[in-house]
């Protein structure tokens, strides 16, 4: 399977949008769930200038991923492509949104149990002890 999308994506990046599509929706009509292969297909309708299909497609992959920030970003292009300025403007502001949790997520601390993960304990103190009168150095 993986090999049917790499052949895709290798002529999706030559240019050849008609035959990625071909393959696109092969790989998908054996694995609906593939979201990369569903991603690239409304990448692939876009490039072609096919923007209605593109936001079906896009669509479709939001339903997939609901909170990835490339699918709303796609949206966002292919709806202001298509001359839907307000709904463009929306997955704007979504992948916008997905980008800041990305990002939050990134940020949080580690909960795992990983050594390397916690947090760096403080060094305890030296002990001192108490003075010794009777270990006195004779002079």
């Amino acid at each position: 399977m993986n090999e049917e999308y790499d052949d895709a994506m290798f002529d999706f990046s030559r240019g050849e949008f008609d035959s990625a599509i071909v393959k696109l929706t092969e790989v998908l009509a054996r694995e609906p769930n593939h979201f990369d292969a569903q991603l690239a297909l409304g990448m692939a309708y876009y490039r072609k200038g096919d923007y209605a299909t593109a936001i079906v497609e896009g669509l479709k992959a939001e339903k997939l991923r609901p909170q990835e920030q490339l699918v709303h970003t796609n949206l966002s292009l292919f709806y202001m492509k298509a001359g839907d300025k307000v709904t463009a403007e929306k997955h704007g502001l979504q992948a916008k949104i997905e980008s800041w949790r990305a990002d939050a997520k990134a940020a949080a601390p580690a909960t795992g149990t990983e050594p390397e993960l916690q947090m760096a304990k403080q060094t305890p103190q030296p002990m001192k002890f108490p003075s010794q009168p009777w270990k006195k150095k004779k002079a």
